[in-house]
């Protein structure tokens, strides 16, 4: 994944957006400089180069995913899933419902609430699980929840986790610009379980397969792509030149990505939290064992077998690139470009003070800037 999220923030101006709404307003000058392709978001995110729909395989369509072509190719995404990630043999990979969000809340809602739990969060997304543990799930009337927080641009310190609890974390925090560097502070003797959102992270950074319980990303912000066209002067030029901020996954959203470990599918089949319906999308197993068929293309409604279709096309164009090696030295070179013409001007800086945990795929920067010299 590349650059799917640039944020521009400022001392003087919040929050974000506001700040890049004002500063368009306020241009002199109409920019001569424009990008050659105007589609960006950071999910859905822009399409790969060379990408066309109508490529597309059609063998699905009017087809129900339970027929055996479209079995067959849920099961394909799934083995490319784990093959092109590194995913250990014995870890479990399923598609589910509702995108990253539905991914995370399905596995807090089954494992959470067996032991205590330690929550890390810097930015929204991390600030969102915490607020549905403890509001929603409500774990503080039967379990310790512990919270781990910083500022944004900051890591709270990790090493003060204890994963002998359960531990929910982002790997890539999309808001803040601020990723975990590694994940030397998970104990590989650790009794909890570890549940990390990486939505932003997965085919773009080092996944420490190891240290991950419960993994869970999104396609719409993933499989990142672009040039490595290393441009010098305006940052206006820069975006207006290269594909270097796009991240070229499927565009459609509302689907999911979990991976299990055999620790969390443990969990699964010997802890049932008292008291917590849990919907039909949520149920991962069947009479105390792992539904195993979710996990082999079973899913558990109908997925867009075109949108399935299209994930596999992005794989495939990974695949040819030189796979995950391939796009995070990609997504490492275009951060680089950033970094270089943060160097040379003065009045912009990453939100990210640690250059270590500085983002490739959600660039977040500072503009040392008053008003009336942003109006300029």
């Amino acid at each position: 994944m590349l650059f799917s999220n640039l944020v521009v923030r400022s001392a003087s101006f919040s929050p974000a957006l506001s700040l890049l709404r004002s500063s368009t307003r306020t241009f002199a000058t109409m920019p001569s400089v424009r990008p050659a392709s105007p589609e960006f978001s950071s999910g859905p995110c822009k399409k790969r180069p060379g990408y066309s729909y109508s490529k597309l395989p059609t063998r699905n369509l009017g087809r129900s995913h339970r027929s055996k072509v479209g079995k067959a190719t849920l099961k394909h995404a799934i083995d490319e899933t784990k093959r092109m990630l590194g995913v250990p043999d014995d870890y479990l990979v399923g598609i589910v419902p509702a995108s990253d969000t539905g991914a995370y809340e399905m596995a807090m809602w089954n494992v959470l609430g067996e032991r205590d739990v330690d929550i890390c969060h810097w930015e929204s997304f991390g600030k969102g699980w915490f607020g549905d543990a403890t509001s929603h799930l409500k774990l503080k009337d039967t379990v310790t929840v512990t919270e781990h927080t910083a500022d944004y641009g900051h890591l709270p310190d990790l090493s003060l986790v204890n994963t002998d609890n359960d531990v929910c974390f982002t790997f890539n925090g999309t808001t803040s610009g601020v990723r975990v560097p590694d994940c030397d502070w998970v104990k590989d003797d650790r009794k909890g379980l570890t549940l990390c959102d990486a939505t932003s992270a997965c085919f773009a950074m080092d996944m420490p397969w190891e240290k991950l319980d419960i993994t869970t990303y999104s396609w719409q912000k993933v499989l990142g792509g672009g040039t490595n066209e290393r441009r010098r002067g305006s940052i206006y030029s820069f975006f207006a030149t290269t594909n270097t901020l796009a991240s070229l996954a499927p565009s459609e959203g509302a689907h999911g990505v979990l991976i299990l470990s055999p620790r969390a599918v443990e969990r699964l089949e010997t802890y049932v939290p008292e008291n917590r319906p849990l919907p039909k999308i949520f149920r991962m197993t069947k009479k105390g064992k792992i539904d195993a068929a979710l996990f082999t293309g079973a899913t558990i409604n109908t997925p867009s077998m075109i949108a399935v279709e299209d994930y596999i096309d992005a794989l495939t164009w990974a695949e040819g690139l030189g796979g995950v090696p391939a796009l995070i030295k990609r997504s490492q070179d275009n951060l680089s470009v950033i970094s270089d013409f943060v160097d040379a001007n003065d009045w912009i800086d990453f939100l990210a003070v640690d250059p270590a945990t500085r983002s490739s795929t959600s660039v977040c920067c500072t503009l040392k800037l008053d008003s009336a010299q942003i109006k300029k």
